[in-house]
C-alpha cells in the first residue's frame, strides 16, 4: 500500500499522517492503541490518527515520510559516536551492545500527564511516609497493615538502617515508577524502583537525539523541557547538604561492569558531578571524603547506584568492593546526604503490592490515585489455597530477589511444569507473589517503510525538591517490547531485548526553558581553578598511557622482528631473541631463531595473540580497553571509540589470518594486521596528544607513556650493543627499528653506519622524541607541573632520574679494554632501574592514600 501511495505524481504526494494511516499495522486485539486512542477491536475498522500523532505526521510535510528512514540512519549513528551501550550479562563474548533507540517518541497528551503526575507524587509521598515509619516507630507493621514476614524476611530490609534518620529527614531523593496504559485508557503500576533507580541517563541520552531529529515536530507539539526537573534535585540535594552550595557532588557508579554503565557517565556529565568508584572514597572522622592527587577533599553529597548491601563492607555486606567502608557511620553523623538513603530496596517486592490500599487510606487519608494490577502474595495460606486452583490466570514472580527463576507465565507452562511450580510454591509460598497479567498499551514503531504495534511501559521519575515536595520529571524512560516479547516479559526488560523510545510529554501551559547551566563564574573564582582528578582517574590515565604504549612497543618489536628474522645476522638474531625473550614475546623453551627459524617465528605469531599473556599485543589492548571503560566521562567519543575498535579488530585479522594460513600464518600477512594495530595506534596517541585537557591527569598518563618508553628502550639499546648488533651490517636496521627512529636517522646522517651519531640521536637528542634525553626530560616536566601541593616529594623524585642530556659522548661511545661499551650498557641500565623505581613511587605516594601528616585534607 505504502508504494501505491508514493508512486503518484509530485502534486498528488499525500501528505505523512495519510501515509502513516495507511501503512499503520493493526494492534493486538484488547490492548489500548497509542497511535489512534482507542481499544484495538477484531473485526472493527480502525479509527482515525489520534490529534497528537496526525498533527506530529502533518508536520513532517510532504517528504517526511519518506525522510524516517534518512532520519533512523542519524538516530543510529549518533548512538554509535555517542558510544551509548547497554551491557548484556547473559551473551558470551563482549557483554555491551548499542543502545537500541527507535525513532519515533511517545507521545503523552497534557490530561494523560496530569493524572501521571498526581499518581506519581503520591505513591513517593506515600512510600517516604512508609520507610520513615518502617526504619522508626514501626506502626504500620504492628496494626498489620504491613506483613511483618514480608518486611524482615526480606533481603533487601536492612537492620543496621534501623533509627538511621537523614539528614533532611528525607529518605527518598529518587523514585522510579513502571507505568502502563490498561485498555480502559488509564494507567497502572507495574512496578517501583527505589534503592538505586536506573534510566535518568539513558532518558537524556534518547532526548537529546531524537529531539534534534524532529526539532520542529517539537516545538510544533509544545513538548515540555525537562532542565528544571534536575535542576530542582540538585537544588534539593544541596538544600540538604552541610555545605549548602558549596556541596561536593559525587556519583557512585559500581563500575565499568555494570550494564548501565554509559547512563551513568552520561548522567554525571550532564548534571556536573564527579563520577565516582567505592575506592575513590574514604571515611575519617566520620567524614566522607574523595581521594585526589592533591589529597582528601570532602564530599558532601552521594548520588549512587550502587545497591544496599554492597554499600559499606563493615555493616553491610562484608566482602563487597563496591562501597565504602565507614559510610553508614557518616550518615548517623549527618555529615552526608545520600540519594536514596540505604534501606527502601524492600518496598520494591510485589508481594507488598496488595496492601498499599490500605497504608495510602492510614498515612494519607486518601485512595490511590493510581491503581496496581492484582496481587496476591501466597505467604497467606488461606490466599494461596483460594488461588492455587486458578494458577493459569497468573503469572508467578518471585516475592524476594536473588531466586534462580524470574517471573513464569502460567499459561504457558505444560502439565509437569506446572506441577514442579506448585510444589515449589508449596514448600515455600512465602517467596511466590501471583500477579494478573497486564495488557500495556501498544505505540507505533517505525521499520522496513512500515508503523508496527509494540506493547510499551514507561519508566516515570519523582524527583525531592528537599523541602518535602516531589516534581515528576516531564519524560519518561519509555521501553518497547521486540515481537512477542510482552508475552514473556510484563516488565519489558532491556535484558531480554526491549529497545527504548524517547518521551514527549506535551506542556499544558507555558513551556520550560530552564537549564542546567550553573550561575556564572567570578574573576576570583577562576584564578584558582582546577579540575579534581580522583586517585582511581589517576591510576587509570596512568596505566591508560602505559598500556598504550606497551602495546605500540610490542607491535613494533614483533614487526622489526619478522621483517628482519629471515636475513637477519647472528648478532642480529641473538638480539631478537634476548629482547624477545625479555619482553615475553616468545615463551620459555621455545628454541632460538638459530636453532628453528620457523618454530620461533611461528611461537612470537601465535604469542601477538594470547590474551592471558601479560605481555602479548592482545593482551595489552584488552588492558587498554578496560582504563579506558573506568575513564569513560574523561574521553571524548572519537578517543574511546578508537580504543574500543583496535583490540578486537587486532584479535579478529590475526585469528583470520593465522586461521587461513591453517594455524601457520605467514609473516608478510601477520606484518599487516601489526601495521594496522600500529595505525589505530598512533590515532589513539594522537587523541591522547591533541584532544585531552592538560590537567594532572594528562600529565600521569604522559608519565606513564614515558616511563614505558625509558624502561623498553634503554634496555633495548643495552641488550643490542651487549650482543654486538652495531657492529653487523644489518643492526643499525634492527636498533633503528625498535626506536622508530629510521627515517629520522637517515634524515641527519644518511648511509652512515657509526656509532657517535647513532648514541647522538638516540641518547643525546633532545629534540627526538625517541631519544632518552627526551624522554627522561619529558617526565621531569610533566612531574614538576603536579607539585602544587608536593614540591618536597616532586623534587625528590626528578632528581633521582637520569639525566642523559648531560652524559658525555664521548665517555658513551669509548669500548672498555674488554672491547664491551661497559659505561654504555651501565648507563642504560640505571635508565631501566629508574624507570620502574618512578612507577613505584607513584603508585605509592599518589594512588594510595595511607594517613600520614603530609597528606593534605580539604573541607
Amino acid at each position: 500500500m505504502q508504494s501505491s501511495l508514493l508512486a503518484d505524481d509530485d502534486d498528488d504526494v499525500p501528505d505523512a499522517a495519510t501515509v502513516a494511516a495507511a501503512v499503520a499495522r493493526r494492534g493486538t486485539a484488547g490492548q489500548f492503541d497509542e497511535l489512534r486512542a482507542e481499544l484495538t477491536s477484531a473485526g472493527q475498522p480502525p479509527a482515525p490518527l489520534a490529534p497528537l500523532w496526525r498533527e506530529f505526521f502533518t508536520s513532517l510535510g510532504p517528504d517526511g515520510w519518506a525522510d524516517l528512514r534518512a532520519r533512523q540512519l542519524r538516530v543510529q549513528q549518533r548512538v554509535r559516536e555517542d558510544g551509548a551501550t547497554y551491557n548484556i550479562y547473559a551473551e558470551r563474548g563482549e557483554a555491551d551492545r548499542p543502545w537500541p533507540l527507535e525513532t519515533l517518541p511517545f507521545i503523552v497528551s497534557a490530561d494523560d500527564w496530569a493524572v501521571i503526575e498526581q499518581g506519581v507524587q503520591q505513591r513517593a509521598k506515600l512510600l517516604e511516609m512508609a520507610l520513615a515509619d518502617i526504619y522508626g516507630p514501626q506502626t504500620l507493621l504492628r496494626d498489620a497493615l504491613l506483613p511483618p514476614a514480608l518486611v524482615f524476611a526480606h533481603p533487601q530490609y536492612l537492620r543496621p538502617a534501623h533509627g538511621l534518620w537523614p539528614r533532611g529527614d528525607i529518605h527518598l531523593h529518587i523514585a522510579a515508577f513502571d507505568l502502563a496504559r490498561t485498555p480502559k485508557g488509564g494507567f497502572t503500576v507495574l512496578a517501583q524502583r527505589l534503592q538505586a533507580p536506573s534510566g535518568l541517563g539513558y532518558l537524556l541520552e534518547n532526548r537529546l537525539i531524537i529531539g534534534p531529529q524532529f526539532h520542529d515536530q517539537f516545538a510544533a507539539l509544545r513538548v515540555q523541557r525537562i532542565a528544571s526537573t534536575f535542576r530542582s534535585l540538585l537544588d534539593g540535594l544541596m538544600r540538604a547538604s552541610p555545605a549548602g552550595e558549596r556541596s561536593r557532588i559525587v556519583l557512585l557508579t559500581p563500575g565499568p561492569l555494570n550494564e548501565t554503565y554509559f547512563e551513568q557517565v552520561f548522567l554525571a556529565r550532564y548534571l556536573g558531578v564527579t563520577l565516582v568508584e567505592g575506592s575513590d572514597l574514604t571515611v575519617r572522622g566520620k567524614r566522607l571524603y574523595l581521594k585526589t592527587l592533591h589529597g582528601l577533599e570532602r564530599v558532601h553529597v552521594l548520588l549512587r547506584r550502587v545497591d544496599d548491601e554492597f554499600l559499606d563492607p563493615l555493616e553491610l555486606r562484608f566482602d563487597s568492593a563496591l562501597g565504602v567502608p565507614g559510610l553508614l557511620q557518616a550518615l548517623r553523623a549527618g555529615e552526608l546526604v545520600m540519594a536514596n538513603a540505604p534501606g527502601a530496596g524492600f518496598l520494591e517486592s510485589l508481594g507488598l503490592s496488595a496492601f498499599w490500599p490500605a497504608v495510602a487510606r492510614e498515612l494519607l487519608g486518601e485512595d490511590l490515585l493510581l491503581p496496581a494490577p492484582t496481587t496476591w502474595w501466597c505467604g497467606e495460606e488461606a490466599v494461596w489455597e483460594a488461588q492455587r486452583e486458578r494458577l493459569e490466570e497468573f503469572i508467578v514472580v518471585p516475592t524476594f530477589p536473588g531466586t534462580a527463576q524470574g517471573p513464569q507465565i502460567v499459561s504457558q507452562l505444560d502439565e509437569a511444569q506446572r506441577t514442579a511450580l506448585v510444589a515449589r510454591i508449596d514448600a515455600d509460598p512465602a517467596a511466590y507473589t501471583l500477579l494478573r497479567p497486564q495488557r500495556p498499551s501498544e505505540t507505533p514503531v517505525w521499520a522496513d517503510g512500515q508503523l508496527w504495534p509494540r506493547a510499551a511501559v514507561m519508566r516515570v521519575f519523582a524527583l525531592a525538591d528537599g523541602t518535602g515536595g516531589w516534581r515528576v520529571l516531564p519524560g519518561a524512560l519509555t521501553r518497547v517490547a521486540g515481537r512477542d516479547e510482552a508475552m514473556h516479559d510484563p516488565l519489558l526488560s532491556m535484558q531480554r531485548g526491549s529497545a527504548s523510545v524517547d518521551t514527549w510529554v506535551i506542556a499544558r501551559g507555558a513551556v520550560d526553558a530552564t537549564s542546567l547551566l550553573p550561575k556564572p563564574l567570578s574573576v576570583a573564582e577562576l584564578q584558582g581553578w582546577h579540575r579534581t582528578v580522583s586517585s582511581r582517574a589517576a591510576e587509570n590515565l596512568f596505566w591508560l598511557g602505559r598500556y598504550t604504549e606497551r602495546a605500540e612497543n610490542c607491535a613494533r618489536m614483533a614487526r622489526v622482528m619478522l621483517e628482519a628474522l629471515p636475513e637477519g645476522s647472528e648478532p642480529v638474531l641473538q638480539f631478537f631473541d634476548a629482547l624477545a625473550r625479555r619482553h615475553g614475546l616468545v615463551p620459555a623453551g621455545v628454541p632460538t631463531p638459530q636453532q628453528s627459524m620457523r618454530l620461533f617465528e611461528r611461537a612470537l605469531v601465535h604469542g601477538l595473540g594470547d590474551t592471558d599473556d601479560l605481555t602479548s599485543v592482545a593482551y595489552n589492548l584488552r588492558a587498554l580497553r578496560g582504563c579506558a571503560k573506568a575513564l569513560r566521562e574523561r574521553l571524548s567519543p572519537e578517543h574511546w571509540k578508537l580504543i574500543h575498535e583496535v583490540g578486537d579488530h587486532f584479535e579478529h585479522h590475526l585469528a583470520a589470518v593465522i586461521e587461513e594460513g591453517e594455524g601457520h600464518a605467514a609473516p608478510p600477512d601477520v606484518l599487516g594486521v601489526l601495521a594496522r594495530a600500529t595505525t589505530h595506534l598512533a590515532a589513539i596517541t594522537g587523541a591522547q596528544t591533541d584532544r585531552m585537557t592538560r590537567d594532572d591527569g594528562w600529565r600521569l598518563l604522559s608519565v606513564g607513556r614515558q616511563i614505558e618508553r625509558l624502561d623498553v628502550l634503554a634496555n633495548a639499546l643495552a641488550l643490542a650493543f651487549e650482543c654486538g648488533v652495531h657492529e653487523a651490517d644489518d643492526g643499525f636496521a634492527a636498533i633503528l627499528g625498535i626506536f622508530d627512529s629510521i627515517i629520522t636517522y637517515r634524515a641527519q646522517f644518511q648511509a652512515r653506519r657509526e656509532v657517535l651519531p647513532l648514541l647522538h640521536l638516540l641518547v643525546l637528542d633532545t629534540d627526538n622524541p625517541r631519544s632518552l634525553a627526551w624522554v627522561a626530560r619529558t617526565m621531569r616536566d610533566r612531574l614538576r607541573k603536579l607539585a602544587r601541593q608536593d614540591p618536597a616529594w616532586v623534587a625528590e623524585i626528578t632528581d633521582s632520574l637520569p639525566t642523559p642530556d648531560n652524559w658525555s659522548l664521548d665517555a658513551l661511545t669509548a669500548p672498555d679494554p674488554a672491547g664491551r661499551h661497559g659505561a654504555l650498557i651501565e648507563a642504560l641500565e640505571s635508565c631501566s632501574d629508574a624507570a620502574r623505581e618512578l612507577s613505584d613511587q607513584i603508585g605509592r605516594h599518589l594512588f594510595v592514600h595511607v594517613v600520614s601528616p603530609e597528606r593534605s585534607v580539604w573541607v
